[in-house]
């Protein structure tokens, strides 16, 4: 039951629901929405938030788009929030408002925007934060500050991010004897899970690339994958402990890309081909933490140590770049908008090569060192 002059009600499934009107502009006409919540507490202040950030909207439009100093960052931050739920992919949205709930809130809820120096930035998140995290909070700062900006007219700076003394791991590929060991167990047996694994090796697709591959996508005549779509889990709306595989268009649009396929790739494909819409996942997407899951299974028996299923693809990049590709064409086989994520990110020559490469030299010494006498 909704407790006396609140719309706050508790659920048959445990949750605390609070409806709030907005004006619907497709439908012209005031529409309730929901907020959800694990206690009483926790709904009010959602819609108090949002009801702050609704005065705030009309605040502005009466004052001609001014934004007022002593706005609070976190007041901006649930505008913007809701203009990049109706404007860009829900993934994005979803990463953002994560970020932005379990990173930036507590530490700038009580913030104005006058406040947002670099000095104050970096005393706030100094030593809370990874490498990556770190980043990630200057972006969502310097982006909700630039939307500030650019909708209200109102002359905010750039946060400059200070680098942090850390050294990144180095990201391992499969040695050559471990990707011997691992097709040897591919090959005893195939199933659509091992098939899935190879074609990672022969193509470098992304986890969620293979997932949602379909059998429209590859035209056998030409000899072409494309890559139009990718699967992911993301949270559902209104259950924030639960997640819904997402089919989706792929990260960017280098990401919808053609991949040449390989005789041996192609032949793979034509063996395993059927009626079904989804290659490895029949009548609907492969779940990825299963193709994950048998991934894991086909290391330990092929007697190797756990590894992360995104080290076939930064496999499958040092094995092209060992083989001769130059580093633009594996840029676009990678869906990558710059030809520098490859290089820093997936190329890592393995010692052998660079024994070669040594070697090499020493022969190109000795050519020199035979034309001098």
């Amino acid at each position: 039951m909704a407790r006396h002059g609140e719309n706050i009600r508790k659920r048959k499934d445990g949750r605390w629901e609070g409806r709030y009107q907005v004006y619907d502009q497709e439908k012209q006409k005031k529409v309730y929405r929901s907020v959800y919540a694990k206690s009483y507490e926790e709904v009010r202040k959602k819609l108090e938030k949002l009801k702050t950030g609704m005065q705030l909207r009309q605040t502005v439009k009466q004052a001609g788009s001014a934004l007022p100093e002593e706005t609070k960052l976190d007041d901006i931050a649930q505008i913007w929030l809701e203009e990049i739920k109706e404007k860009r992919k829900p993934s994005t949205y979803i990463k953002y408002r994560l970020l932005y709930r379990n990173h930036i809130q507590a530490l700038f809820c009580e913030a104005y925007l006058s406040d947002m120096t670099d000095a104050f930035v970096q005393e706030r998140i100094s030593g809370h934060f990874s490498e990556s995290v770190h980043k990630s909070v200057y972006c969502i700062l310097n982006q909700l500050l630039r939307f500030a900006s650019v909708r209200y007219a109102f002359i905010m700076p750039v946060l400059k991010r200070p680098a942090l003394d850390t050294r990144s791991a180095p990201v391992k590929v499969l040695a050559k004897s471990e990707q011997k060991k691992l097709m040897e167990v591919i090959y005893s047996g195939m199933d659509c899970f091992k098939m899935a694994v190879l074609m990672c090796l022969f193509t470098g697709l992304r986890l969620g690339e293979l997932c949602a591959l379909k059998w429209s996508d590859i035209d056998f005549e030409n000899k072409i994958l494309t890559v139009n779509r990718t699967v992911q889990r993301l949270y559902a709306e209104g259950h924030e402990t639960k997640t819904v595989l997402t089919e989706m268009i792929p990260k960017s649009p280098y990401s919808q890309r053609e991949i040449p396929l390989s005789g041996a790739a192609l032949e793979l494909l034509i063996r395993f081909q059927n009626d079904k819409e989804y290659v490895f996942g029949g009548d609907k997407p492969l779940e990825p933490k299963r193709l994950q899951y048998h991934f894991k299974k086909l290391l330990k028996e092929a007697a190797l140590s756990d590894k992360h299923f995104h080290i076939l693809r930064h496999t499958f990049s040092t094995n092209c770049i060992e083989g001769g590709i130059d580093v633009k064409s594996l840029s676009e086989i990678l869906g990558h908008s710059d030809v520098q994520i490859t290089l820093n990110r997936y190329v890592h020559p393995s010692m052998e090569t660079k024994r070669q490469y040594m070697d090499n030299l020493l022969g190109f010494y000795g050519q020199i060192q035979g034309q001098v006498g």
